[in-house]
């Protein structure tokens, strides 16, 4: 299992860049090889994926959400993954965006691809690109802003 840190700061106000992340339909525009996410109830996500040629489908749990805070996940099938991403205001049009990852890469080739820091340098790439499509809009394209609270535990 890897554990992956990594934020961007993004010259958008939170409110704005939380709605835009609850908008997960919306990722295949900014997230390499993500080609299809599927919000089948306000808690379960399903993704369609392509990396390095190799095409999977997995549905994921949204364990904890709080508007304009964080939002975590754990994948439910496929590949063995869950994390966290935190939104934390700078100033009133500044905010940090910060994603926490655990991922536990299948088959030989996702493992090489984790241990040559592929994976870390695509989840910033991804953060990158999402500082760039909300900066670019300067507005969400919709908001869910719904509180899932942590269950378990």
């Amino acid at each position: 299992m890897s554990t992956i840190t990594k934020a961007v700061d993004v010259n958008v106000p939170i409110s704005t860049v939380y709605n835009q992340w609850t908008q997960f339909e919306s990722f295949p525009e900014f997230m390499e090889g993500v080609e299809e996410i599927r919000q089948l109830d306000p808690t379960h996500t399903h993704w369609v994926t392509k990396i390095g040629g190799v095409r999977r489908e997995f549905d994921a749990t949204i364990t904890e959400q709080h508007p304009e805070e964080r939002v975590a996940w754990t994948s439910d099938s496929g590949p063995d993954h869950a994390g966290v991403i935190t939104f934390h205001k700078i100033a009133d049009g500044v905010t940090r965006v910060t994603a926490q990852m655990d991922i536990d890469p299948e088959g030989f080739a996702e493992k090489a691809a984790d241990k040559a820091g592929v994976i870390e340098k695509r989840v910033d790439g991804d953060l990158q690109r999402f500082k760039q499509f909300i900066e670019r809009r300067g507005s969400e394209t919709g908001a869910w802003r719904g509180d899932v609270p942590r269950s378990g535990g």
